[in-house]
């Protein structure tokens, strides 16, 4: 019997990227969904009796997907399937109703095991040929219904799981709570560059950091900026003793960018099968407006690929922007890298 599967994820990457991920012979009608909202609406209507759950997504995020799910008493098994690894997410949605976590990049022998848990699934009686071949074909047309994907739509996904292991080492430091954001990626002139970062200023002066990366014809700089109103928190959340001062601020924030720069360039460098090479760190400012550090430091690109993570923690005035720019130069070779993504 045929069994209704949804997909419910914000990224056209990731949805096809879930789908294709899928047992081979499975016997599934998939369909697809944006954002919770849609998928709440899709099971209702008796398309969604598997659910495989995104966290991070506009409308109506995971949480309160699965929160609306029980609310309205839906029948479906959820799998939640995020780049957002820190034990709270799991916890949470465990507590919620999920049936399980499976963490993005997916890997194919976990999820035949969550299936194989749950009862819906059995590698011991494959589909006859004719069957099969129908389920693939069925499968094929249900993937062109994500429609053509664009290259800063795989960059987004790429971004989706490295800030989450950011966000897992953050989290497991601080024992606290991270609240990720959908990241942010576009392709920007100098000057629009300029106007974005302009755009995080909120009556907050700001310190800097920023580290140069390298390798396999790819060249960016990461570049954190952690509002001053967030110091009396983290150094807290740190253990800091005694009085703030500059010096004490100065290595607050290069432990900071340490772990989120640290970690999100090493999970974009993973999933693109590269290694970078990192410099050192280097304070750009502190305490300073955002107009005085762009004029201060001015970067010498024409375009660049910009990808803005804004980190914030749960119950604690803490706010950084974490900023991924990769050279003009970059973009050919990236572009041939993610090319599997979007297929």
């Amino acid at each position: 019997m045929t069994l209704p599967v949804l997909i419910c994820d914000d990224s056209g990457v990731a949805r096809k990227q879930m789908a294709r991920s899928l047992p081979e012979g499975w016997d599934v009608e998939i369909s697809f969904a944006k954002h919770g909202g849609e998928a709440v609406e899709m099971i209702g209507q008796g398309k969604g009796d598997v659910l495989f759950l995104d966290l991070n997504m506009p409308v109506m995020d995971g949480y309160e997907t699965l929160e609306a799910i029980a609310k309205n008493a839906l029948q479906s098994i959820v799998i939640v399937v995020s780049g957002d690894i820190q034990p709270d997410a799991k916890k949470r949605v465990m507590d919620l109703g999920a049936f399980d976590f499976i963490k993005k990049p997916i890997s194919n022998e976990e999820l035949i095991a969550v299936l194989t848990r749950a009862g819906i699934y059995s590698d011991q009686e494959p589909a006859a040929a004719q069957s099969e071949s129908a389920v693939e074909e069925a499968r094929e047309v249900a993937l062109t219904s994500v429609g053509k994907l664009s290259e800063l739509e795989a960059y987004q996904e790429i971004t989706n799981v490295a800030m989450g292991q950011a966000a897992d080492l953050l989290a497991r430091l601080l024992k606290v709570f991270v609240l990720l954001p959908i990241p942010k990626v576009n392709l920007l002139e100098l000057g629009e560059l300029q106007m974005a970062l302009q755009a995080t200023k909120e009556q907050d002066t700001i310190s800097a950091v920023c580290q140069g990366f390298i390798g396999s014809g790819i060249a960016g700089e990461a570049l954190l900026l952690f509002h001053d109103s967030s110091f009396t928190d983290m150094a807290k959340l740190m253990h800091y003793k005694g009085k703030l001062n500059e010096m004490v601020e100065q290595e607050l924030l290069m432990d900071v960018a340490s772990v989120l720069i640290g970690a999100c360039i090493k999970g974009v460098a993973d999933q693109l099968d590269i290694d970078f090479s990192q410099g050192h760190p280097v304070v750009l400012g502190q305490h300073v407006d955002i107009n005085k550090l762009l004029k201060d430091n001015l970067w010498n690109w024409d375009r660049t690929l910009a990808i803005e993570i804004c980190y914030s923690i749960e119950n604690h005035n803490i706010q950084c922007d974490l900023l991924l720019l990769f050279t003009e130069d970059s973009l050919p070779v990236m572009r041939n890298k993610v090319a599997y993504l979007l297929k």
